[in-house]
C-alpha cells in the first residue's frame, strides 16, 4: 500500500508540478488549494504525511500545523515558504514542523525529506509498539486485559494521546486500574525516559501534601530539617500522578492551578520561584463535574486538568475480561504461592462471573490469590470461592464433557454459553444477558468456538 501525503498549496502550477513529482516516487497524494480545505481533508484522510505552502489565504500554513497538531499530536508536516524567511521557519519549528523547504522547491531535496520524514514515522511506530511490549511485561498486572469494547477503546484512545503533552482526567471506581492506565500514557509518549511521579492525595493531610506537591525549605514547620523537593521538582520533563485529585483542599487547589497556569511555584517556607515542564495525569474514584457544581472542586481547575477524558469502565461492565483475568492471576499468583495449576472448575468461573464485583479488579484479584492459598489440587473449585461471591444460587459441582470434567478456562466458557443457549431455548440476546457479556461478544464466541 503506498504512503500517502497531503499536498496543501494554493497555487495551481505548483501544485499540480509537485504531485506529479510526488506520484512518480510511488506515493498517493491528495490534495487542497487552502488551508481550510486542508485541515478537513486531514481530518478525513488521516495521510501519513503533510507538506504545505506556508502563505495561503483562508488559512496559512502555519495555523494549519497548529491545527493538525492539535488533532494529532504526531502528525508529520513539512511547510514550503516562498520568502525564505528566517522568522517564518523559526515560527514552524517551533509549532511543531518536521522540516520546511524554501520555494521554488528544489526536487531532489524534496525527495530525500519525505524520504527522511517516512523513515522516521517507521522509527517511531517501531518504538511505540516496544514500548507497548516493555510496559506489559513491567507493569503487566491483568487490569489491562482487554478483550471487551469498552477496554479496547480505552487501550486505542490512551495510546493515541500520549503524544502530547495534554492533562488528563481519569475517572473510575477504586480497583479499576487508574494507575496503570497513566503509567501506560507515561510509557508511550515521548516523555517516557524522565520520571513518572505518583501521589496519592488522600493519605496525606493538607500541610503533609503541599509539601510533597512542592517541596519545602529548612525550618518551614516543625519537623522540617532540611531542605527537601517536592514531586513537581522530581517529576520534571516527565508525568506527575494526583491519584484521589477529589480530595485535595480549595487551598491546595489553588496553588496547583497557579503551577498549571504558570509552569511555577515556590516551595513551601520559600521566596525562590522555581519553573517546571510537567505533564498532569489526575485520578478520581468521585464524579468531579458533581464537585463543581457542589463548590467542593474549583471549576476552573476542573477544566484545567479536563483536557483529554478517560473512563475507566468498572469490570461488572467487561465481564468478557474476567476469564483472562483469572488466567494472568492464576499463573502469576500460583507460580508465587510454590502451586502448579492447570484450570480452574466451571461451575467456580461461573461464579465469579455472575459477582458484581464492586471492588472491581484489585478485589479479582484477592478472590483468586485467596483461591491459590487455599487449594489442594491442581485445579480452583467453587469451594474456595467465598460465600458472598458463590450467592446462594445452588450451582453445579462442575460442568462434564463426555466423562471428564472440564478444567481450562477455554472449555469451561464453551460449556458455559452451550448451557446458557440451552437454558434459553437458543436465544442468543436472553444468552447473553445471562452470561453478563454482549450479543456481540457472544456471536465472536460462538464463532470463535464453533458452536452450533
Amino acid at each position: 500500500m503506498f504512503e500517502s501525503i497531503l499536498l496543501v498549496e494554493d497555487d495551481s502550477n505548483s501544485r499540480k508540478g509537485l504531485t506529479q513529482f510526488l506520484q512518480a516516487l510511488d506515493y498517493d497524494v491528495i490534495t487542497a488549494a487552502n488551508g481550510r480545505e486542508g485541515f478537513d481533508l486531514f481530518k478525513e484522510e488521516n495521510p501519513d504525511l503533510v507538506i504545505a505552502d506556508i502563505r495561503m489565504p483562508e488559512m496559512d500554513g502555519v495555523t494549519l500545523l497548529e491545527k493538525i497538531r492539535e488533532e494529532k499530536p504526531s502528525a508529520k508536516v513539512i511547510l514550503l515558504t516562498a520568502y525564505g524567511s528566517v522568522e517564518d521557519a523559526v515560527k514552524a519549528m517551533k509549532k511543531g514542523a518536521f522540516y520546511y523547504l524554501t520555494k521554488p522547491v528544489n526536487l531532489e531535496e524534496l525527495e530525500l525529506l519525505v524520504k527522511k520524514t517516512f523513515s522516521s514515522r517507521q522509527l517511531e511506530e517501531e518504538n511505540r509498539e516496544l514500548k507497548r511490549e516493555i510496559f506489559s511485561e513491567r507493569y503487566h498486572e491483568g487490569t489491562l486485559i482487554a478483550e471487551s469494547p469498552k477496554m479496547k477503546e480505552l487501550l486505542r484512545t490512551a495510546d493515541k494521546i500520549a503524544a502530547s503533552s495534554a492533562s488528563v482526567l481519569i475517572e473510575g471506581e477504586s480497583g479499576t486500574g487508574k494507575e496503570l492506565i497513566a503509567r501506560r500514557i507515561h510509557e508511550m509518549s515521548p516523555r517516557s525516559q524522565n520520571p513518572f511521579v505518583a501521589v496519592h492525595c488522600a493519605a496525606l493531610t493538607e500541610t503533609l501534601l503541599s509539601s510533597e506537591l512542592f517541596g519545602h525549605e529548612k525550618g518551614a514547620f516543625t519537623g522540617a530539617v532540611e531542605r527537601r523537593q517536592g514531586r513537581f521538582e522530581r517529576a520534571h520533563q516527565g508525568s506527575l500522578f494526583l491519584d484521589e485529585i477529589g480530595e485535595i483542599s480549595k487551598d491546595t487547589q489553588v496553588k496547583l492551578l497557579r503551577v498549571l497556569q504558570e509552569g511555577e511555584f515556590e516551595r513551601v517556607g520559600g521566596v525562590k520561584t522555581i519553573k517546571v515542564d510537567v505533564r498532569l495525569i489526575a485520578a478520581t474514584n468521585k464524579t468531579l463535574i458533581d464537585e463543581v457544581k457542589k463548590q467542593s472542586f474549583r471549576e476552573d481547575l476542573y477544566y484545567r486538568i479536563n483536557v483529554i477524558y478517560l473512563k475507566m469502565p468498572p469490570l461488572r461492565e467487561r465481564k468478557e475480561d474476567i476469564p483472562p483475568l483469572v488466567n494472568t492471576f492464576m499463573r502469576r499468583y500460583g507460580i508465587r504461592n510454590g502451586k502448579k495449576l492447570r484450570g480452574i472448575a466451571p461451575d467456580a468461573l461461573e461464579a465469579l462471573l455472575r459477582y458484581d464485583w464492586p471492588g472491581n479488579v484489585r478485589e479479582l484479584k484477592n478472590i483468586v490469590e485467596r483461591m491459590i492459598v487455599l487449594s489442594a489440587g491442581e485445579e480452583l473449585t467453587l469451594d474456595q470461592v467465598p460465600d458472598d461471591i458463590r450467592g446462594p444460587r445452588p450451582v453445579a459441582a462442575s460442568f462434564v464433557s463426555g466423562n471428564s470434567a472440564v478444567t481450562t478456562l477455554t472449555d469451561a466458557e464453551k460449556e458455559l454459553i452451550r448451557n446458557a443457549l440451552r437454558e434459553t431455548n437458543g436465544n442468543k440476546s436472553k444468552a447473553a444477558e445471562k452470561l453478563g457479556i454482549s450479543r456481540r461478544t457472544l456471536y465472536r464466541k460462538i464463532e470463535e468456538y464453533q458452536i452450533g
